[in-house]
């Protein structure tokens, strides 16, 4: 009778924390979807510490900057969440712009290393146990970077922070050539006016033996207003008129990255890189058009 009633304690105790995962992950679940919607984003980037010992190096000019954002809820399903950010430039002009994907307990991951390489890594599942992983696509859906890390809930918060080597960003790569890796530390919390996404990042020439040497320190804080989604019409009818090219886009970069190998990609193909050949397709733009371009920047 004792053997029974322990067993009954351990039977209960294992449910008790199955219920507590499960409620865990939806709560997560929830957080990730409430960054979705019609923003005003301000983006703010300012250089905070020197480290170079270069005497003529000179900081980035402060960055300032203001944009109507979609997040487009692409994919929800109980492990992953895709969604798509839509820049609106004027009313309505609309450039595809980064893509995050969540996906929950994941153990894969494409690390940036630098210049145009991701290296492939696989994590134990233990390691990852309750973590979400988030990848950041660039705009043409090529990889990013990305990192796994628990998203914690408060009384008064929710947020998400993890570091990750990424390249440069795009306000950095036409000004700068002096590093090549951004290190990033990311929070996403999710606030009352919408969400904030918080990065405090370190500049990093890495040379061809992989050793680092930090340039500078750089804080950065995006904040991402709700508004109302009768703002972003504009984005919701591009989305509808493209999403299924872009769909394939998505296809075939997954092929490439289920290889679960090391990625390298060519800088240009033709003079141009690849956004500029995707972006000049039209929307009835077939999948092997999509397939040739792509394959054409993926080095074998």
């Amino acid at each position: 009778m004792k053997n029974l009633k322990n067993c009954l304690i351990l039977g209960l105790s294992a449910i008790s924390l199955s219920i507590s995962a499960q409620t865990k992950q939806k709560k997560d679940a929830d957080a990730i979807r409430s960054m979705c919607g019609c923003y005003e984003v301000e983006f703010n980037f300012a250089e905070t510490f020197k480290v170079s010992k270069d005497e003529n190096y000179k900081a980035s000019p402060t960055k300032k900057d203001y944009g109507l954002e979609w997040v487009e809820l692409v994919e929800d399903k109980s492990n992953k969440i895709v969604m798509q950010h839509l820049l609106i430039v004027g009313d309505t002009s609309i450039v595809k712009h980064w893509r995050q994907d969540w996906e929950f307990e994941n153990t894969e991951l494409f690390e940036f290393y630098k210049d145009k390489t991701w290296k492939y890594k696989t994590l134990p599942k233990n390691d990852v146990k309750g973590q979400w992983t988030q990848r950041v696509y660039q705009v043409d859906d090529s990889p990013r970077y990305e990192g796994t890390a628990a998203w914690v809930h408060t009384a008064n918060s929710s947020y998400w922070m993890n570091t990750a080597d990424a390249p440069l960003p795009r306000r950095e790569h036409t000004i700068r050539n002096d590093y090549n890796v951004l290190k990033r530390r990311n929070i996403h919390e999710i606030t009352k006016y919408g969400w904030l996404h918080e990065q405090d990042n370190e500049k990093i020439m890495r040379n061809e033996a992989g050793k680092d040497a930090t340039l500078a320190y750089e804080k950065g804080m995006d904040y991402y207003r709700k508004v109302d989604d009768s703002k972003c019409v504009a984005a919701h009818k591009y989305w509808a008129k493209n999403k299924a090219m872009w769909k394939n886009v998505r296809d075939k970069w997954q092929s490439v990255f289920d290889l679960n190998k090391d990625v390298n990609m060519e800088t240009t193909v033709d003079k141009q890189p690849l956004f500029m050949h995707l972006f000049n397709l039209k929307p009835t733009a077939t999948k092997a058009e999509t397939d040739k371009i792509i394959d054409s920047f993926v080095k074998s």
